[in-house]
């Protein structure tokens, strides 16, 4: 088949394109790198009037004109390559807005990729109407909107979440429902709010590429290292807070028996390489499964403080701490799970193996390339 990924937030359309390539499929990944964290692609788009002056006049224009500069310009860019966009089987797309644009200029590219291409998918990936609405209907025990709802952050603050909500992305996700032929969702976190929605084809996990992540079985010595990555922009989203002040408490307590490795926003090819020493991975406390940095990290052998909700283990017919930990938005609670694998390092061990085994036979990115396929030809 010829396939069309459109965005990229984690490295999952990268790890899913190699698996389909690796099936004998003809791939094309078209994105915006996500920032910081630079994930190439074939096509890399670049978004423009993001910082400083450039970002001040932007929203300055929002304001007089209403209409968003970069998305127009994004747009207009992307549509100078229509060659790259048209004659595909499949065109799947990471999100109902897939490339960060407002939602009109969302609606028109979504449109003119349904008439030009023989089948559209979606991905409910990151942050979206069905993911957000779901979060904010009072269904779950936490969510990414509780540190909002706590008051750690503000309605501005919480916009990138928030503005889901608001009645066009309500309506650009009605106008994308009617116009794909089918949504996937990549871990629980996106599958609960799709369940019962007619064109909902199902949960299909993160695929991971095992070929680039080597186990590294934990080796302890004198110390326990933790790492924790931080992002800034999520930084409440993803409980940092929480893990900060869980380690803040343990540094006061048994320096001597632990080393603190933390790093801010980096790009994702020094990400990746930036835990190897550590034992411990501290992802994020608001969720229910895995995403794609704590499935990488796991298959590298680290103890990850993650989603691994009773839903999850549901799922999978897991145990509890079998191949993670499931953080929870807890201090206490993060400071003894850290403290109880100080006292026991053979459940560093078994912990770091079964999680390896677990990615291997949920995530294998070839055997999940097998499941879309599956789905986009049923």
């Amino acid at each position: 088949m010829k396939i069309l990924l459109l965005g990229e937030y984690s490295g999952l359309h990268n790890s899913l394109k190699e698996g389909l390539k690796a099936k004998g499929h003809e791939v094309t990944l078209i994105a915006s790198g996500d920032g910081f964290k630079k994930f190439p692609a074939d096509l890399l788009l670049k978004k423009r009037f993001q910082t400083g002056l450039s970002k001040k006049f932007r929203v300055a224009i929002h304001k007089l004109l209403g209409f968003d500069l970069s998305s127009r310009l994004l747009y207009s860019d992307l549509m100078k390559h229509k060659a790259q966009l048209s004659g595909f089987d499949v065109v799947q797309l990471i999100n109902e807005s897939p490339l960060g644009m407002q939602p009109k200029q969302e609606r028109k590219l979504i449109s003119w990729l349904k008439e030009n291409n023989q089948k559209l998918f979606v991905l409910s990936c990151g942050t979206d109407h069905p993911s957000v609405a779901y979060a904010n209907s009072g269904k779950l025990r936490y969510s990414v909107l509780t540190p909002y709802e706590a008051g750690k952050i503000n309605a501005k603050q919480a916009y990138a979440m928030l503005k889901y909500l608001r009645p066009e992305f309500e309506a650009l996700h009605r106008f994308v429902l009617d116009t794909a032929d089918g949504y996937i969702a990549s871990d629980l976190d996106y599958h609960l709010p799709l369940v019962g929605v007619p064109k909902y084809k199902g949960l299909i996990p993160n695929p991971i590429n095992l070929e680039k992540l080597a186990f590294m079985e934990p080796k302890i010595d004198d110390k326990l290292v933790i790492f924790h990555g931080i992002n800034r922009e999520n930084y409440y989203k993803k409980g940092n807070d929480y893990f900060e002040k869980a380690l803040d408490e343990l540094a006061k307590t048994h320096a001597d028996r632990f080393e603190f490795i933390t790093a801010e926003s980096l790009p994702y090819a020094e990400y990746i390489k930036a835990y190897d020493k550590a034992h411990i991975v501290l992802d994020q406390v608001y969720s229910y499964d895995q995403g794609y940095n704590a499935l990488e990290a796991m298959a590298k052998g680290k103890v990850v403080f993650t989603g691994a909700s009773e839903e999850f283990l549901k799922h999978y017919q897991l145990k509890d701490r079998q191949i993670v930990i499931n953080a929870l938005p807890q201090v206490e609670y993060l400071k003894n799970e850290l403290l109880r694998l100080l006292e026991n390092p053979q459940e560093i061990k078994s912990i770091a193996k079964a999680a390896r085994q677990f990615v291997e036979q949920e995530h294998d990115h070839i055997k999940i390339a097998g499941r879309y396929t599956s789905v986009w030809t049923s």
